[in-house]
């Protein structure tokens, strides 16, 4: 039997489909639902930029109000993040499956961090009386980042479900989709925020 005649007779492994078509990686479905939210936020992010135009002064007026280095630490924490879950997938890769849980608790500390910056952060504006019906500009700045935070949230409960697995010995390097379907989503909520630091909060 030739070479070619023994590969056709192989029985097909799920292993061998994932190395072929391992990219986008994680699943078809948390891709989707990815681009859906890009799109909304696309969609806020067009629509303040042309608010903004039309209101240019009072913008620039209240962007200086804001902590850019509460904004700052903010991005800082969404990158490390992003850094740790892809040093769990890598460390899965490689069957490493404790050092890819600790990466993944390491993640979700991250998205904790943020959420701790941002509440003294809402609580400072809150105090000096500011909320939703301040300003156009503030309207904005609440609703952008509150609703991006809303995703902070769910990113870290899913990638809370992914560490609970992992903790399990539920993933090793031939079966890792669902981490990789988790880091897909959480490098999503990273990727929205690197826009929206420069747009709300830099510039003018």
């Amino acid at each position: 039997m030739t070479a070619q005649a023994l590969h056709q007779h192989q029985p097909h492994r799920p292993e061998d489909g994932h190395k072929l078509h391992g990219y986008p990686p994680g699943d078809l479905a948390i891709w989707v639902f990815i681009l859906a939210e890009l799109g909304a936020f696309f969609v806020l992010f067009t629509v303040y930029a042309f608010t903004r135009l039309k209101h240019l002064q009072l913008f620039a007026e209240m962007q200086r109000t804001l902590d850019s280095d509460a904004g700052m630490i903010n991005t800082l924490l969404l990158i490390t993040g992003s850094w740790c879950v892809a040093r769990a997938v890598a460390a899965i890769k490689r069957n490493h499956c404790r050092a890819s849980a600790h990466w993944l608790l390491a993640a979700i500390g991250s998205g904790v961090g943020f959420l701790i910056v941002k509440y003294f952060e809402y609580g400072a504006k809150f105090a000096a009386g500011i909320n939703l019906d301040t300003n156009l500009f503030y309207t904005f700045y609440i609703a952008l980042t509150a609703f991006h935070a809303m995703h902070v949230v769910l990113g870290m409960a899913i990638l809370l479900l992914v560490w609970k697995k992992a903790m399990a010995g539920g993933y090793s390097a031939q079966d890792h989709h669902g981490m990789e379907t988790g880091a897909s989503y959480w490098h999503m909520v990273d990727l929205v925020w690197i826009i929206l630091f420069p747009l709300v909060y830099v510039m003018r």
